[in-house]
Order: C-alpha cells, then structure tokens, then sequence
C-alpha cells in the first residue's frame, strides 16, 4: 500500500521564520484598485444582457469590470473643464 501524502492547508506558511514575517509585506494582488476605482455604478440589466456580458468578458479573458470601465473609458474620455 501506498502511503497518504500530508494534506496541505488553504495557505502554507513558508519554512523559515524570516520569510513568513517577510511575506507579510506583499501587498494582495489587486489592491491598488481599491484606491483607483472608489466610485460604485449600479446598472439594471436583463439577465440575458447580463449573460451575453460575461461570455464576452470570459472570451476576452478579463473580468467583467475591466472590460466595462475599458469600454466607459473609450466611449467617455476625459475632457478639458469635467470634473473628476
């Protein structure tokens, strides 16, 4: 019979002490959205509307807001004189 490997937890932490204090002061990932996008935009759609945007999204292979804040962007530059 072959042995059951150990179970790994949801997060491991790292062998030595020094890089698990070090490990700490990695910033999550998309942090940094949180700071640049700090305005909700709250939009009724049809589920059908909803489902074509999703497949489109996932096609494309970005999640649903970039694509939506891209497409925003394009069709609502910045200009001289708006209000940010």
């Amino acid at each position: 019979m072959s042995a059951t490997p150990p179970r790994r937890g949801f997060a491991t932490r790292p062998g030595d002490p020094e890089n698990w204090i070090k490990a700490a002061d990695t910033p999550p990932a998309r942090a940094t959205d949180a700071v640049l996008y700090s305005a909700r935009l709250t939009v009724d759609v049809t589920p059908d509307q909803r489902a074509r945007i999703k497949i489109a999204a996932f096609g494309r292979g970005v999640t649903v807001a970039d694509m939506l804040r891209e497409l925003l962007a394009r069709e609502f530059p910045p200009s001289n004189g708006d209000a940010t």
